[in-house]
């Protein structure tokens, strides 16, 4: 996709925005910046593009405005870039900074997650098994909207687990900072659903109480994302 096209996140074949339908109580311009979210971390949308808020918005289905507030609320993140005149651009990541996103995502998940084995809350982790058993079926089918969803509930509600609002905010900004460039390469091979059920290795290894394994487990994990942010998985 060349840098300056008007194409959006997830285009179907018949020129459609491949996204859920917008429903529920949050507002339009709420939904519409987490569905782009999603897009920009699955890497449906790419550095150097400009995407145009009116044909963003022609594909979603709504009027141009929530859509503008919704890519200036991006901008505030530091995800996307206004182009005057002409929409906005996915900011770029380097190979720093997605070094740099990794080391702060381990020093701050694996010594977390490692804290919470014990066997004394197999209930609290089995309540997170579906979601796991959801990040597989995603993969396996090819659904990297719906696997970036999972995969995304599945960190933040383990890490809830912890206690630390501040802590799940941190580590929700730094997943949503990064991309997931190599997912669709990865599910081409048919490799995707493997870094998928690391989670639940992951799950197995607190239920067992086994702190090493789950600290071992979690780093590994977060390596092998680092790879798939820059398609080429480690």
């Amino acid at each position: 996709m060349a840098s300056g096209s008007e194409a959006g996140p997830g285009v179907s074949e018949a020129g459609r925005l491949d996204l859920p339908v917008m429903t529920g109580r949050q507002s339009l311009r709420e939904q519409v910046a987490q569905a782009l979210r999603d897009a920009l971390v699955a890497a449906e949308m790419r550095p150097g593009v400009v995407y145009s808020a009116p044909v963003l918005a022609a594909q979603f289905g709504v009027s141009a405005t929530p859509v503008r507030e919704a890519m200036l609320d991006l901008a505030k993140e530091g995800l996307v870039e206004a182009v005057r005149n002409k929409g906005f651009r996915v900011t770029e990541l380097s190979e720093r900074d997605l070094d740099e996103l990794t080391e702060i995502r381990k020093l701050l998940e694996v010594p977390t997650v490692a804290r919470l084995a014990d066997a004394a809350r197999v209930a609290d982790f089995e309540q997170l098994r579906p979601v796991a058993e959801e990040i597989v079926s995603a993969a396996e089918r090819g659904d990297l909207l719906a696997y970036v969803n999972a995969d995304l509930r599945f960190h933040v509600e383990l890490l809830a687990l912890a206690g630390n609002a501040h802590l799940v905010e941190v580590a929700r900004d730094l997943r949503y900072r990064a991309r997931l460039y190599g997912l669709k390469s990865m599910s081409e091979r048919g490799t995707l659903a493997d870094s998928a059920r690391e989670h639940l290795d992951i799950l197995d290894a607190l239920i067992r109480g086994d702190a090493d394994a789950a600290r071992r487990i979690m780093d590994h994990h977060i390596q092998h994302v680092r790879g798939i942010w820059a398609d080429r998985p480690e």
